[in-house]
């Protein structure tokens, strides 16, 4: 959806891929991610938190890890995913 988001910045809106187009989508797009990825985070931390509560075997590492994978995600959206279509499209002008 992200790279949807620049798609759209530079067909429709015409703007060039280069570096500012790059800071106004991720500007754009900020706040919905990470209101996405805080709300899901608020909701697994007393799982994430209580690792040494009995019967929580699986489900504690579980959260921890789709934390991890929160983080990671937000980071790949705003920040990677971008950086390597610019790259792309300026290996294709």
């Amino acid at each position: 959806m992200q790279l949807a988001h620049y798609e759209h910045l530079v067909n429709q809106e015409g703007a060039e891929w280069n570096r500012e187009t790059i800071v106004r989508g991720a500007n754009e797009r900020l706040v919905p991610i990470l209101m996405t990825a805080i709300v899901t985070a608020l909701g697994l931390a007393p799982l994430a938190f209580g690792l040494n509560r009995p019967g929580q075997e699986i489900g504690g590492p579980m959260a921890v890890t789709v934390l991890g994978g929160l983080v990671s995600s937000t980071l790949l959206n705003l920040i990677v995913l971008p950086v390597m279509r610019s790259v792309s499209a300026v290996g294709l002008s």
